[in-house]
C-alpha cells in the first residue's frame, strides 16, 4: 500500500506528503473504530511494511497523532489509542484553543503598540527576518524564524512584559507552526501575512498593524480547524473561542 502519491482535492490541488497520507490513514482507522480506545497500534516495523513508508515518515505521523490527542506513546511499550475523535490539539504545554485565545489578546494589541513605538533598528531586524524567511526552503529553519518574528514584533512594542509572554509560549508556537506547515501548507501564506504586518509597522499605523495581526491569527485558526475537523466551519466569538 504505497501512500506517497496521494493528493488532496483543494483548489489549487496540493500534493500530500507521505507523512500526511500515513496520518490520514491511521486517523481514519482510529475514528472508524478499527483501533479502539485502549488498543495498541501495530509496531513501527509492521506499520512501515504495511504502508510502505520509511520509519522517519511513520514517526512524524505518529507524533502528529499524539499532538491531535488521539494516541499516547509509552517508551518501550508502543503507541496506544486514547481517543476516537480529535478535540483540541496540544502544542507543548498548551492546548491549541488556549494558545490562540492568549495570542489574540496579546499579539493583536502588541502589533498596534509596535506600530507606534518601533525604532529603525526594530524595522531593520524585522525586514531582515522576512527576507530570510521568504528565501528559506528548510521547514525546521523557517519555523525557528517564525517564532523569532513574533518575538521581534513584541520587542518593537518596547514593553519587556510582552516579550516575556511570547517567550513563555515560544515552544508551543514553534510546535504549532511546524504542525500547520506540515499538514496545512501554511508557509507561503504566512510569509505574506507577516509582510503585511511589517508594512503596517513601517507605516506607523496602529489600526492596520492590529488588523494585519488579527488576519494572521484568523488564518492560523482556519487552517488548524481544517486539519482537525475537515469540512467544519467554525463560528467564533469576539475573543476567538468557538461556540
Amino acid at each position: 500500500m504505497n501512500l506517497s502519491d496521494s493528493r488532496t482535492a483543494g483548489q489549487p490541488p496540493r500534493r500530500v506528503s507521505a507523512m500526511e497520507a500515513v496520518l490520514a490513514h491511521l486517523r481514519t482507522a482510529i475514528e472508524r473504530g478499527e483501533y479502539a480506545v485502549g488498543d495498541k497500534l501495530p509496531s513501527e516495523a509492521e506499520l512501515c511494511r504495511t504502508l510502505e513508508v520509511s520509519r522517519p515518515v511513520l514517526r512524524e505521523a505518529l507524533r502528529a497523532l499524539q499532538t491531535m490527542g488521539l494516541t499516547v506513546s509509552k517508551t518501550g511499550k508502543g503507541t496506544f489509542v486514547v481517543a476516537s475523535t480529535v478535540e483540541d490539539p496540544t502544542f507543548g504545554d498548551y492546548a491549541a484553543s488556549d494558545l490562540l485565545e492568549v495570542r489574540r489578546h496579546v499579539e493583536i494589541p502588541v502589533a498596534g503598540y509596535a506600530a507606534l513605538r518601533r525604532t529603525p533598528e526594530n524595522l531593520d531586524h524585522l525586514a531582515h527576518l522576512l527576507d530570510r524567511m521568504e528565501r528559506e526552503t528548510d521547514t525546521t529553519a523557517w519555523v525557528a524564524m517564525d517564532t523569532l518574528f513574533h518575538l521581534a514584533v513584541a520587542e518593537a512594542a518596547q514593553n519587556p512584559v510582552f516579550r516575556r509572554v511570547i517567550e513563555e509560549i515560544r515552544d508551543a508556537l514553534a510546535r504549532q507552526s511546524a504542525f500547520l506547515n506540515e499538514l496545512g501548507g501554511r508557509r507561503e501564506q504566512s510569509n505574506r501575512e507577516h509582510r503585511a504586518i511589517v508594512e503596517a509597522l513601517v507605516d506607523g499605523s496602529e489600526v492596520d498593524a492590529a488588523e494585519a495581526m488579527a488576519h494572521h491569527l484568523d488564518r492560523v485558526e482556519t487552517t488548524l480547524t481544517d486539519i482537525v475537523r475537515p469540512g467544519h466551519t467554525s463560528t467564533t466569538t469576539e475573543g476567538g473561542r468557538e461556540r
